[in-house]
């Protein structure tokens, strides 16, 4: 078969322009499109979001003892605080708050824990000297039982001296009324014996613990006064070595250096009332639960967690610190 030229140009025109229409298609983003499957993603967010909620929902952890917070005889833990801080900041040996509130670890309390502060079976406002004056003040007038016997024979001499010629019966007639009218001329003698009742004021001082020998614990100068805010005792100056003496009659509650901003420190207890601290020192003397007497050499002045050597020195009352110099004597 042969092709004329008119034929040949027609199927070279034929092919162009089919070549031409493709290239269009290209240029124009047009491509021809593979059938659309609807294929379900897999359920990545709802299974797990079945589990999230519950470590975000579960409720913060409450500190223990928290049904006694704000009550007398209980103590809130602050941070930085530690058991042997604590018992500082209540007058209260911290062996003492470990058995009370049953702590397996010592070093294991957590801010916003309330602690017992107190012995079990009392409340803040209890003092263990009342019940003991008030029993001594109901004892006097059990000891002037003695004034019955006094007034009844005045009282039956003088009613049944009258009729002399029935004085032997007098005695007879007379101790049926006797008791009924020694009760008014008893009243009177009566009324004087609680007079002297004055044991109230030992009582009240037996109740403060202030009846306690002070003395100065180190024969240094005051370099730093006392200052509720900045400075809760006082400073003595003096040179390593001098000896720290026990202020008063006591027993050693902590000798240690865990307490920080104290050194080598050592902490007295001398009643339910009052504590000594004695702090920065070289050399510890004592140990815990050690009974020194008034004058005892306890400590060696030192410079420990202090940048000179000097004695800080505080008097706690009832957990409060208080000036040293209102119970030290003056010299």
């Amino acid at each position: 078969m042969t092709f004329t030229p008119s034929v040949v140009r027609r199927g070279q025109w034929l092919m162009a322009v089919s070549v031409a229409a493709i290239l269009s298609a290209c240029a124009s983003g047009q491509r021809p499109r593979a059938p659309v499957e609807d294929r379900p993603h897999p359920a990545r967010s709802p299974a797990p979001t079945a589990g999230t909620p519950a470590p975000i929902v579960e409720a913060p952890r409450v500190p223990p003892g928290q049904e006694n917070a704000g009550k007398p005889g209980f103590y809130t833990v602050r941070p930085g605080d530690t058991l042997i801080r604590v018992g500082l900041e209540t007058g209260q040996n911290w062996r003492d708050i470990q058995r009370w509130n049953q702590l397996d670890n010592p070093d294991r309390i957590e801010v916003g824990q309330v602690l017992r502060v107190i012995p079990p079976g009392q409340d803040g406002a209890v003092t263990s000297a009342r019940p003991v004056g008030s029993s001594r003040v109901e004892a006097r007038p059990l000891d002037s039982k003695p004034q019955p016997a006094a007034p009844t024979p005045p009282a039956v001499a003088t009613t049944g001296a009258t009729p002399s010629p029935a004085a032997a019966a007098a005695p007879a007639a007379a101790p049926s009324p006797a008791p009924v009218a020694a009760a008014p001329a008893a009243s009177p003698v009566a009324s004087a014996a609680p007079a002297p009742t004055a044991p109230p004021a030992p009582a009240a001082a037996r109740d403060g613990d202030d009846e306690l020998a002070w003395q100065w614990p180190a024969q240094g100068t005051v370099v730093a006064n006392f200052d509720e805010v900045r400075n809760k005792g006082v400073a003595i100056a003096g040179k390593a070595g001098d000896a720290v003496l026990a202020a008063a009659d006591g027993r050693v509650v902590y000798a240690g250096s865990s307490l920080r901003g104290y050194g080598n420190l050592v902490i007295v207890k001398h009643n339910e009332t009052y504590l000594t601290a004695y702090a920065h020192n070289q050399a510890l003397l004592v140990k815990e639960d050690q009974l020194v007497r008034r004058g005892q050499k306890i400590a060696e002045m030192g410079s420990s967690d202090s940048d000179r050597v000097q004695l800080h020195f505080e008097i706690r009352r009832k957990g409060k610190p208080i000036d040293p110099t209102r119970l030290l004597p003056a010299r």
